[in-house]
């Protein structure tokens, strides 16, 4: 039976759009899947809505994620991939009119280059201007650099799979301890997602629990949010939707605080109804 929830970090790699031939990697054919396959996998574990996120396989060509926005009205919101400088204000308010809440930026990728000099200053105003999110993809330590010019810019940022720690590091690492002062700013949201990305004891995944516990204080419930990360790309074995989807319930026992994080939370957040 469908509740009203909300999935807020999946991918659709749907190989009858051309994928970018710039990008640095090509979902195996495993691990792709069209706006309808990710609607059913949303059915079947009774998931209302969700949030799509523009990846590197399309660079900067979001006709994907639009089309599943126009084909489920009202069920799924986006964040786009803005690749080019000279993006104007009618071509974002044109994203936002489909659906769209944000864009990401990819620092373990890209580096700063996605975040520094004149023409991302001005996306970086244009973003906050708008009250969109700018989503930011990360691990270990890439926000120490990146963290003062974001927190200059002064937009609303989201973090992907709470910051992706090195787990042997523990709490106190620059990166993920940078990233518990945005969660203390209030300006800022986390992902309890993809807790196999960081994880290196695999499932049950407790090895991350501590990180997670850390993100829930700092961010509070009011600005965190669970995603699966579907279809799992860039994984070298097999990862189902349902194991991970486990964690929550020993991430949040209580069965109000579950609802929240999975749909009071992304309501407000992203505009779902």
């Amino acid at each position: 039976m469908t509740r009203y929830a909300a999935d807020c970090h999946a991918h659709v790699f749907d190989p009858a759009y051309p994928f970018s031939k710039i990008t640095h990697y090509v979902p195996e054919y495993a691990q792709r899947g069209t706006a309808a396959d990710f609607a059913a996998v949303l059915d079947a574990h009774g998931f209302s809505h969700g949030l799509l996120v523009g990846a590197a396989p399309y660079a900067g060509d979001n006709r994907t994620m639009l089309d599943a926005l126009s084909a489920w009205p009202g069920r799924f919101k986006g964040i786009a991939l803005v690749r080019e400088p000279n993006t104007t204000e009618k071509d974002l308010e044109r994203l936002a009119e489909s659906g769209v809440v944000g864009l990401r930026v990819n620092l373990m990728t890209y580096g700063m280059k996605e975040i520094v000099g004149a023409a991302a200053e001005r996306l970086l105003a244009q973003v906050k201007e708008m009250g969109w999110f700018v989503q930011v993809h990360l691990h270990a330590d890439d926000l120490v650099p990146a963290g003062p010019i974001l927190k200059k810019a002064g937009v609303r940022l989201m973090f992907d799979h709470f910051g992706r720690p090195d787990v042997d590091r523990g709490l106190g690492q620059p990166g993920f301890a940078s990233l518990l002062e945005f969660g203390r700013s209030g300006n800022a949201v986390c992902k309890l997602s993809g807790p196999f990305r960081a994880s290196k004891t695999g499932y049950p995944y407790g090895d991350v629990d501590r990180f997670v516990a850390a993100a829930i204080e700092a961010y509070t419930l009011d600005n965190c949010v669970w995603g699966s990360d579907w279809p799992f790309v860039r994984m070298e074995q097999r990862v189902d939707y349902g194991p991970p989807l486990t964690c929550l319930e020993r991430w949040l026992p209580d069965e109000s605080d579950r609802q929240k994080v999975l749909w009071e939370t992304p309501k407000r957040l992203f505009g779902f109804a």
